[in-house]
């Protein structure tokens, strides 16, 4: 049967056994172009049947079946039912409604304190959800448009996309790539720590900034300049200076000297754009943009912002953009903040602001980046994301890692935030290091913030216990890039996201939807983001948890968990919980002081003792679109256990030896386990042929839990509590066994936040 079902007002298109698009228009017109969210229909078909019985249509598909009565599109109409959920969805004309969707994500966060209302994602608790896109614009290509010219549709046809996948997260997540597009791989420098504020810096102020990190050894990748680096105070007869493309040689005199020094110092390079006022008489290119746009440059006329126009935009890349690349500019900043085109019925500039630039990049061979709002369904195909300005208060932290994560609900995986808030609220410094901490595992950790001489997020302008803190977490975002960058690969190849609702794998524990700040983080961690002020007697930070079943360690502390429950984990300023399941390998990178995210030559293996697992280590030159044609090196780590030995293995490299070091040291760092003299487990592996591999196994280990003495008198040594509560629990501790001393515990007259915090402990 052929695939499609059509009427003279109606389509119905099967792209998969539970994907469906249903079209509705009274003059019979139907669009078979692509739009800006589907780049392409061409999906694996499953079998179906279509019959008509009774005047009404039924098309079947091993998981769905439509009932339509081939009239307008009503609720009595037209219906789906999930054969194997359970569930039925019925047309209405609240889309995004229905099935009570589980959301996606929004254009911004800008002016946000805590949470906003997001779109529609393709998941829904009924199994069921709707995407809307009757009036997204679609894509002509042709011989003159080889990157697609961009048409607003007509008003008034339908043009609906029916999800019906259950709780099968990475099948919809699948489809929906195929149907809308990869996420692409992002460059590899993007993936290490970003200096950015919005400050009127001077070359020598920001080549001070950059020796003071060098002094604090704390690591960048990417060097972020505002606005400022461009002429802002202009004559008024031109408008403001928001956007402007000339350097101010009043702050960078030799803007090309100061590019060359950035990378000198191993930083790549983004400049903020606000392009909406077009380029104006008192830019250094305007005479050139101006008559190739066919303008007398005698005449002064500003050369209006028109990405719609090819001409505008040729201009616009050849005569500011490439130029500046030339020069050392790595990638762009888009800061469209508008929203509107010139006149109504205009696309969405953002839309083409991110298409063309993401394109004019991918037809150069350079890794295409972007730095840009979300536009909409289809914008994953131009990461990164920018999030916007928000409000700099406990309440924007806790909104981030629930927004982030259900992001990947619209296929949307990179979003990045300004760590630590934007403008206004207030200092806390508890509150800047826990933002950190969750920057340094979200997709992106870009410190910035808004020009305020009291809004500083240097690290050394932090006092301590902070400062340090701070140093720590950053190197540690350094040391995760070979991690990341795989996950990176992962997300392209396989459709996984880097940053994962719980309930992706957890499909069937209700209490995987009800943990909004922890998340998945690749393909080996479970995080938890504190996003509240620390307990002031126990001087700790908690969040609430789901631990899956099995055995897990924190790879930051070492404690230990049997999983199978949801809890509460609770944290000093010092972490948050960070957890690997047994058999589960981390690779990083042992250097965490260099300005560097190469592939390293030594490198530090955590593994978590007690199962069997494998890792597979992706690499490439980070850069380049080289790895299309398979210029890319795997190195599969194995870990196998036994009742009292473990033994890991380094494969020998697979793919192009040329992009890894010759040789490498690791070192394998075993959580969860102790040798057979009670001492840490750690292996040396050196100077490891990448074309041969290596391995070691270590015999007479032990699994091991927790230390519950230590770790309670620690817990109690810090509090801010009564020392006589403290003598009394550590006292009942050192008396009972472990069993008889939490039955004890369970009726003592002490704070329940104290009891639930002990209790933690003997969680493993």
């Amino acid at each position: 049967m052929d695939y499609m079902v059509c009427g003279d007002k109606y389509r119905i298109s099967v792209l998969t056994d539970r994907l469906i698009r249903l079209e509705y228009s009274e003059n019979g017109q139907f669009e078979d172009r692509l739009t800006m969210m589907v780049a392409g229909r061409d999906l694996k078909c499953e079998a179906q049947s279509v019959r008509r019985e009774d005047g009404l249509l039924f098309v079947e598909t091993k998981e769905l079946l439509l009932t339509y009565n081939e009239k307008e599109f009503a609720s009595n109409g037209l219906s789906i039912e999930l054969k194997n959920f359970g569930t039925c969805w019925h047309y209405s004309h609240e889309f995004t409604g229905s099935g009570r969707n589980m959301r996606g994500t929004a254009r911004t966060l800008d002016n946000k304190d805590g949470g906003c209302e997001l779109e529609a994602g393709i998941f829904g608790r009924d199994g069921y959800a709707i995407i809307n896109d009757s009036t997204s614009p679609v894509i002509v290509y042709d011989e003159d448009n080889k990157d697609g010219k961009f048409v607003q549709r007509e008003t008034g046809a339908l043009d609906l996309y029916f999800f019906g996948y259950g709780k099968d997260f990475y099948g919809a997540l699948k489809d929906f790539y195929a149907l809308c597009g990869k996420t692409p791989m992002i460059p590899r420098y993007a993936l290490g720590n970003w200096w950015s504020r919005y400050f009127k810096y001077t070359e020598e102020s920001y080549y001070e900034v950059l020796e003071n990190f060098e002094k604090e050894q704390i690591p960048l990748s990417v060097a972020v300049i505002d606005m400022d680096w461009h002429v802002t105070e202009v004559d008024p007869k031109y408008g403001t200076g928001w956007t402007g493309y000339t350097w101010d040689k009043k702050l960078f005199p030799d803007y090309k000297r100061f590019l060359k020094h950035l990378h000198d110092c191993g930083l790549s390079v983004t400049l903020n754009l606000h392009p909406a006022d077009g380029v104006r008489a008192f830019e250094d290119m305007y005479k050139e943009v101006a008559t190739s746009m066919g303008i007398d440059p005698e005449t002064e006329e500003a050369v209006e912002f028109d990405f719609e126009n090819p001409a505008f935009r040729d201009a616009y890349f050849d005569k500011i953009m490439h130029p500046y690349e030339k020069d050392g500019v790595d990638f762009w900043w888009i800061d469209w903040q508008q929203g509107t085109g010139r006149k109504a019925g205009d696309v969405d500039p953002l839309i083409l602001l991110n298409h063309y630039h993401y394109k004019d990049q991918e037809g150069r061979n350079i890794r295409p980046m972007i730095f840009s709002r979300y536009a909409g369904p289809g914008s994953h195909r131009y990461p990164i994301g920018f999030s916007g300005d928000t409000v700099c208060t406990w309440k924007s932290l806790q909104f981030q890692p629930f927004f982030t994560s259900t992001a990947s609900n619209i296929g949307y995986g990179w979003w990045s935030h300004d760590i630590g808030g934007h403008m206004m609220g207030d200092k806390s410094n508890e509150r800047l290091i826990r933002w950190i901490q969750y920057g340094v595992f979200s997709p992106i950790m870009r410190l910035h913030s808004t020009s305020s001489a009291f809004f500083n997020k240097e690290p050394w302008t932090v006092e301590e216990p902070y400062h340090t803190v701070m140093q720590e977490f950053l190197r540690l975002r350094h040391r995760l890039v070979p991690y990341l960058y795989t996950e990176n690969y992962r997300a392209y190849k396989e459709d996984k996201p880097l940053v994962r609702p719980m309930y992706y794998d957890n499909p069937d524990n209700a209490d995987a939807y009800s943990v909004g700040s922890e998340y998945g983080y690749g393909e080996e961690l479970l995080v938890g983001a504190i996003t509240e002020p620390v307990d002031e007697g126990l001087k700790l930070g908690s969040v609430n948890m789901l631990i899956p079943e099995g055995r897990y360690a924190d790879i930051l502390t070492g404690r230990v968990y049997k999983g199978g429950k949801r809890r509460k984990l609770y944290r000093d300023i010092n972490a948050i919980p960070v957890l690997m399941k047994e058999g589960g390998i981390l690779p990083l990178a042992k250097d965490d002081r260099s300005n560097t995210t190469a592939n390293p030559s030594e490198m530090e293996i955590v593994v978590v003792a007690g199962a069997d697992g494998k890792y597979e280590l992706y690499e490439d030159d980070g850069v380049s679109m080289d790895f299309l044609g398979g210029k890319y090196a795997t190195t599969l780590f194995e870990v196998s256990c036994s009742s009292d030995s473990l033994k890991f293995t380094v494969n020998p490299v697979a793919g192009d030896l040329s992009l890894v070091p010759e040789k490498r040291d690791y070192t394998v760092k075993v959580l969860g386990a102790v040798s057979s003299e009670g001492e840490e487990i750690v292996i040396e592996l050196k100077a490891v042929d990448a074309s041969k591999g290596s391995f070691a196994e270590v015999t007479g280990i032990k699994l091991v839990g927790n230390d519950h003495k230590s770790e309670v008198f620690k817990l109690l040594d810090r509090a801010w509590i009564s020392n006589m509560v403290k003598d009394m629990v550590f006292g009942a501790l050192g008396r009972m066994n472990d069993a008889d001393f939490l039955t004890w515990l369970s009726g003592a007259d002490v704070s329940e936040t104290l009891k639930d915090a002990i209790e933690e402990i003997f969680e493993d």
